[in-house]
């Protein structure tokens, strides 16, 4: 069997594995391996066929991840409404601790919310204790609501 042939089968084979578990990198490294397919194919020998498929499949691999990460933007989950369903959803605030803390209904359940760093700042500039009203969910960290007041 052909050096050629050996690379289009691991190449079939990533492709086939990618297409059981969805991740996208094995069609990047299959990139590679196709590379590799084809340097067999004009000659080159194993030590420069192993570099190609090195070169190109990891290039390949690194240049998606950096891609995915600028189109995904921030990796912080406690912000995210795609990953967290509560972001975006508005809960009725009755009191204010003096520590700047709240206790709140959401979804059934007792959760201590806080305001979020940029209006905590401000009422700590301003001296004031936050307003009781509508609050929106900006993010959740652990157990706590994180909450900006709502425009209405």
């Amino acid at each position: 069997m052909s050096d050629s042939t050996v690379w289009w089968l691991l190449t079939a084979a990533a492709v086939a594995l990618e297409l059981l578990n969805g991740s996208f990198y094995l069609l990047m490294l299959g990139i590679g391996l196709a590379a590799a397919a084809l340097a067999a194919h004009l000659g080159a020998g194993l030590a420069l066929q192993l570099t190609v498929a090195a070169l190109v499949g990891g290039g390949a691999v690194l240049f998606w991840s950096q891609r995915m990460r600028q189109r995904s933007g921030p990796t912080d989950s406690a912000a995210n409404a795609d990953l967290n369903l509560d972001i975006g959803q508005l809960v009725q605030v009755e009191h204010w601790n003096a520590d700047g803390s709240a206790s709140v209904r959401h979804r059934g359940a007792e959760w201590t919310a806080e305001l979020d760093d940029a209006a905590a700042a401000a009422n700590a500039i301003n001296a004031a204790q936050p307003a009781p009203g509508r609050y929106r969910i900006v993010a959740v960290r652990g157990s706590h609501l994180i909450l900006q007041a709502h425009s209405h």
